[in-house]
């Protein structure tokens, strides 16, 4: 019986806005503080795209940096997976406009849509579409422009965004032992409304979404902390036991950036030291399904991910969604 094909990373990028709008900025436009930011999230800056950069623009300038990092050319990609809900357009996907920018002639490509879990669930498509042997190499890319969807006005939701875009690119495995050990999703609609945009879709049609403000992000934030730290925990559990590894064999956690103290309660459920948790939100806010591809990327790069080394993902996001993933790097 043939073996089966294994995937695994063979390279990653990231891509951020110049542009910075930190806590002290806020202050001018919304009734907050620096402290009252920091003390309830840890967020301190975030990056902000300008008028002429696109969700795509950035896609593809992280895709191009990971392909270089796997050595790589854009034609040697098959299939091209974007995680995003913040599209150039409704259609035609963000995948497609990356593959024209990036000149990636032999790829087919499509966007997944899982919110802020939307790069582990991209991955876990990229997995087994390698293991079924139905394409080699696959750019899987988180990319998301959240100023574009956020109420200015609102000072619960728009401290907490930022724009940005991680990629990696995976492909068949060498047989050394390194690879995608395993990859866990999970969805509970039950809990749609509790973060989510209204607006945008056929429910509320663009005439309706405007004259009733619905075309930004809605969060109804106490209810998505106790559900994301539940969620987190238990996806971040269940990988272990999947990748049949225990939290000492994991060298670094990589979970999804969007509160503090959320990232300390999912360590603490899988009883890791603050030294093995990847944290980098205090810079980028919650960019939704780039951060954790944007944070894995760094973490390399850092040299705080070696060959060999375990990393465990984790991210929780709208629908609602959530996920986990076991890589030995």
């Amino acid at each position: 019986m043939q073996n089966r094909i294994h995937s695994m990373l063979l390279g990653t990028g990231a891509a951020v806005p110049q542009k910075k709008l930190t806590n002290q900025d806020l202050e001018k436009i919304v009734d907050t503080n620096d402290q009252w930011i920091v003390e309830r999230t840890g967020i301190k800056e975030r990056h902000i795209i300008d008028g002429k950069t696109t969700n795509s623009d950035l896609a593809a300038e992280a895709a191009l940096i990971a392909l270089e990092d796997a050595n790589l050319k854009p034609e040697d990609i098959d299939r091209i997976i974007v995680a995003t809900v913040t599209g150039d357009f409704n259609f035609p996907s963000v995948a497609c406009l990356v593959q024209d920018k990036i000149g990636a002639v032999n790829a087919a490509g499509f966007d997944v849509q899982a919110a802020c879990s939307g790069f582990i669930f991209g991955l876990s498509i990229a997995d087994g579409l390698i293991c079924s042997g139905t394409a080699k190499n696959i750019l899987v890319i988180g990319s998301e422009v959240l100023s574009k969807i956020t109420d200015w006005k609102d000072r619960s939701t728009c401290v907490l965004f930022g724009d940005a875009a991680g990629a990696a690119v995976v492909g068949p495995a060498n047989g050394d032992g390194r690879g995608i050990l395993a990859t866990f999703l999970k969805t509970d609609g039950r809990l749609a409304d509790l973060l989510n945009m209204p607006g945008g879709g056929t429910k509320y049609p663009p005439e309706v979404s405007v004259k009733e403000n619905l075309n930004n992000i809605k969060m109804q934030g106490p209810e998505v902390f106790k559900a994301a730290v539940t969620a987190m925990g238990d996806a971040a559990k269940h990988i272990l036991s999947e990748a049949d590894i225990t939290s000492e064999e994991v060298d670094l956690l990589i979970p999804h950036q969007a509160n503090k103290r959320i990232i300390d309660a999912t360590a603490r459920r899988v009883k890791l030291p603050s030294e093995k948790v990847y944290i980098n939100l205090q810079n980028y806010g919650n960019t939704s399904a780039a951060s954790i591809p944007v944070a894995l990327n760094e973490a390399r790069r850092e040299g705080l991910l070696r060959a060999g080394d375990v990393c465990v993902l984790v991210a929780f996001g709208g629908g609602l969604t959530w996920g986990s993933a076991a890589i030995r790097i």
